[in-house]
């Protein structure tokens, strides 16, 4: 018996997962670490506590099973994308990790939006103008950091810095490379146009490979740290969420994985890059011949855990108290109140947004309420807001590929609330299974590993492999209610917009933190 590794480096940890060769979960072990927010616009982490992270994780399952090196067929790995670190001369780094939800960028991308090269650069590169990029976290350091910019002889992404320590070489996978912001989907190649827009060399980004490249440790010494051997390969892999697409059997047409964990995205498979007239969406590479479309929401679970921590101490009061975890509590309380919430709606744009409105100025808000609307009422429109959101999503992708997926397999920490998975459902139209496997990134990037190694040459093994805990079908009458709320619901965030980017500069100008 062989096993794989699948690593995913996440924002807040890295997990590594073993698998044997049937796709059975074995040993898993994550670490933590901390965000850098000393600001409400800095978002950073320390990429050497990420490298000790990815190192220790790797050894701990290796080691808590007792493996041989021969054992291992393959490390894989999946990783956060949109990160940014400035490399000098010597491959010393001079800043942190600029993480995905750093708004400092938000002044430079306000400017671009108002030129005909916004446009330009979303179509070729399949990434929307967003804070969130490293196009735009590059631009702000060459207007607002010059001194650093100048000193930068590359810039990279956590894990070609990981892959670096690992292997002795800078390197970037088509898939992260395009959610950069600088990547030609149609060439797989850094854009010349964008390079000199950014008045940058070839030679100061990672090499470009393909998301099934394998490579080998630097040396013995590195691999026996970890537990292993210098012959096991490392499998670059992809971003987390094109592999998550993988890692839960969501590849085909007419497929939809959707995430509700912190943040939360939903997204599809398609077979050619597919771009939005309107912007709303992203368009990633999988592989060679699969694009990944979708959206990203910065607010997904983190709202409730904002609603519960502010807003709901006497409930959290009474589930200790029961010996009973808070947010089935508040899960329960919602189960009571009618969908739609008596036309109470939440936007949920409490740490801005990404889509389908692109903009970190977004705020977030209750619309509606009167007299008649209580605590409980309040607490089921948070519920609805992140799924409205995301549905407003996922019409877009309907608009992209001409037709409306029928099947979504939801993942996350949401998935242990039975009332907003049954929510989901309804304001879908569609059945949603949660699979048994929660750790669908590094699992999809171990099927990314084996399709590396030549031992596959399709995904279709994954169907093997995915079983379901839950599986849930739309209330049609409360799909009626939902269809009637969720056009007023777009509509406000709408013509919020500008009352949104006052509000924001307001917050700035006063140091809110």
């Amino acid at each position: 018996m062989k096993y794989m590794i699948g690593v995913d480096i996440g924002t807040t940890s890295t997990k590594a997962v073993l698998y044997n060769e049937e796709g059975n979960m074995i040993d898993q072990s994550l670490i933590e670490y901390p965000l850098l927010t000393p600001t409400v616009d800095i978002s950073e982490e320390d990429p050497d506590k990420i490298c000790h992270a990815v190192q220790s994780t790797i050894r701990n399952v290796v080691l808590a099973q007792n493996l041989e090196a021969k054992h291992i067929k393959f490390v894989a790995f999946s990783a956060q994308m949109h990160s940014l670190i400035v490399m000098n001369h010597n491959h010393q780094r001079l800043t942190h990790s600029i993480t995905w939800a750093d708004n400092r960028a938000q002044a430079v991308v306000e400017k671009l939006k108002h030129t005909d090269q916004s446009i330009a650069i979303y179509q070729k590169t399949g990434t929307p103008i967003h804070a969130m990029s490293p196009l735009s976290k590059m631009m702000w350091l060459k207007e607002e950091e010059t001194e650093l910019f100048q000193k930068a002889a590359q810039f990279v992404d956590i894990k070609s810095y990981i892959l670096y320590q690992l292997t002795g070489r800078w390197v970037m996978d088509w898939s992260i490379a395009s959610a950069t912001g600088l990547m030609n989907l149609k060439t797989k190649k850094w854009d010349q146009d964008i390079l000199r827009l950014l008045e940058l060399e070839e030679s100061q980004l990672p090499q470009l490979v393909p998301t099934t490249t394998r490579l080998e440790f630097k040396d013995q010494q590195v691999a026996e740290s970890l537990g292993l051997s210098k012959n096991v390969p490392i499998v670059v892999g992809a971003s987390d969420g094109v592999l998550s697409n993988l890692g839960v059997n969501r590849f085909r047409k007419g497929e939809v994985a959707l995430t509700i964990g912190t943040s939360g995205a939903i997204r599809t498979v398609v077979d050619k890059p597919l771009i939005d007239p309107e912007g709303r969406t992203f368009c990633y590479v999988l592989d060679e011949s699969h694009y990944v479309i979708g959206g990203p929401v910065n607010n997904g679970a983190v709202v409730l855990r904002w609603l519960r921590d502010e807003l709901l101490a006497d409930e959290v009061e009474v589930a200790k108290r029961l010996g009973i975890d808070s947010y089935h509590l508040i899960s329960k309380i919602a189960e009571r109140v009618e969908p739609g919430s008596k036309g109470l709606l939440f936007h949920p744009y409490l740490t801005g947004e990404r889509a389908p409105l692109w903009t970190s100025d977004a705020r977030g808000s209750f619309i509606g309420l009167t007299l008649a609307h209580r605590k409980e009422h309040m607490i089921r429109a948070v519920l609805e807001g992140v799924v409205f959101n995301l549905y407003s999503v996922f019409m877009a992708l309907s608009e992209i590929i001409g037709d409306t997926p029928y099947k979504i397999s939801a993942t996350g920490g949401f998935s242990k609330s039975a009332v907003w998975r049954q929510m989901v459902s309804d304001v879908f139209n569609c059945h949603v299974d949660i699979p048994t496997h929660n750790e669908s990134s590094c699992l999809g990037a171990c099927i990314i590993g084996l399709k590396a190694m030549g031992e596959i040459e399709n995904y279709d093994i994954v169907e093997k492999w995915i079983t379901s805990t839950h599986v849930h079908s739309p209330n049609l009458a409360y799909h009626e209610v939902y269809q009637q709320l969720i056009p007023i619901f777009n509509d406000i965030s709408l013509s919020l917009s500008e009352t949104y980017r006052n509000l924001a500069q307001f917050q700035r100008k006063n140091n809110l933190k």
